[in-house]
């Protein structure tokens, strides 16, 4: 069977060694009953989440004076319950850099005075917009590191004298984040950690004080505790991801893979007669690539014309359109090098009229 390599960003690609060890162990684990049947408050599965959280702190260096929470209903849930936890004044500062910025701002208006410090939505968020000189009299002020649907990125932080809250669901993991630059992260799992159904959470502890919130809401139900029945199969195979990043040299190994596997598409698409990246300039994301052909029939011929050939969910985000390869973690340099090579036979061939009509 002919490999196939997964560009989905999200529910991403995961390391296959870590796959068969799941497979391996799905009918029996430990106590002789599958993962997805032990209970959440066993110690066996006790063990499972204490690893989890010693090898993220680990390898992103969280210190003690930080909480790791695992959560469920992914970044889109933290839109809300970041407002909810740390609002004090009911002003929040955002930058709107992209479509998942524009959603965490409008859930944020529900619960106070939101202050856009700065947008590039005027580029259609072909840019990232600057950092604000000066913000204050604010909760905390908002940026999303890593624009997964317009592939743009942050790589420099100023320093804030309010706490910098930042959605990292599709770089965590990928290049190193400084952890004690914020007040608080957060991260759906689904692209770099794990399955989906799994929420990070890594909070400052003196951002979190006791709410008048339903307790799910509250980042204080949540500290050194489970407070329910979480995604118990999303932690595990989460752990077991992290147990194969630490193998394979931590996060500066993933960065440095990353930074070769980016760089080589980028460099192809730049030097293509067809295909071109959608984001110039330094900030440009290491794991999310949008490119096009600048014609929707033929970005259309080129996505089924590349399954054919082993190389799936090639498409752009349902609400850009165009094309969109993900280089997570997982995604061997294989993947991008293939991926070069299908490119350059459509540009020899695909212009054909059998594949138009692919």
């Amino acid at each position: 069977m002919a490999v196939v390599y997964n560009f989905s960003a999200g529910p991403g690609v995961l390391p296959e060694p870590v796959l068969r060890e799941v497979q391996a162990e799905f009918l029996s684990y430990k106590q002789g009953v599958s993962i997805v049947e032990m209970s959440h408050r066993s110690d066996t599965f006790g063990t499972i989440v204490e690893q989890l959280e010693t090898r993220l702190r680990r390898l992103m260096h969280i210190p003690d004076d930080y909480a790791v929470l695992f959560l469920q209903g992914g970044a889109t849930l933290q839109f809300s319950m970041v407002p909810m936890n740390l609002r004090e004044t009911g002003r929040f500062a955002y930058l709107d850099s992209g479509i998942w910025s524009k959603k965490a701002i409008a859930d944020a208006k529900h619960f106070g005075d939101v202050i856009v410090a700065g947008s590039s939505a005027a580029s259609n968020y072909g840019t990232i917009p600057d950092w604000p000189e000066h913000i204050q009299d604010v909760d905390y002020l908002h940026v999303t590191l890593n624009n997964t649907i317009e592939g743009t990125r942050y790589t420099k932080l100023p320093d804030t004298d309010v706490p910098l809250v930042a959605d990292v669901s599709s770089n965590i993991l990928a290049e190193a984040i400084d952890v004690q630059r914020y007040g608080l992260l957060y991260a759906g799992a689904q692209k770099n950690i794990g399955p989906a159904g799994l929420t990070l959470v890594i909070i400052r502890r003196d951002l979190i004080t006791e709410r008048d919130l339903p307790s799910y809401l509250a980042y204080s139900k949540h500290v050194d505790t489970l407070l329910n029945t979480p995604s118990t199969f999303s932690l595990y195979v989460a752990e077991r991801v992290l147990a194969w990043v630490e193998t394979e040299g931590g996060v500066e190994e993933m960065e440095r893979r990353n930074e070769k596997k980016s760089k080589l598409l980028y460099d192809a698409l730049d030097t293509s007669p067809l295909f071109y990246a959608l984001v110039s300039g330094k900030n440009r994301s290491l794991t999310n690539i949008p490119f096009t052909t600048g014609d929707d029939a033929t970005d259309e011929a080129f996505r089924q014309f590349a399954e054919t050939r082993g190389l799936i969910e090639l498409g752009g985000h349902r609400s850009v359109g165009g094309l969109r390869a993900s280089l997570y973690n997982a995604m061997p340099l294989e993947g991008v090098t293939r991926l070069i090579d299908v490119m350059h036979e459509f540009e020899q061939e695909g212009q054909d009229v059998s594949y138009k009509n692919v």
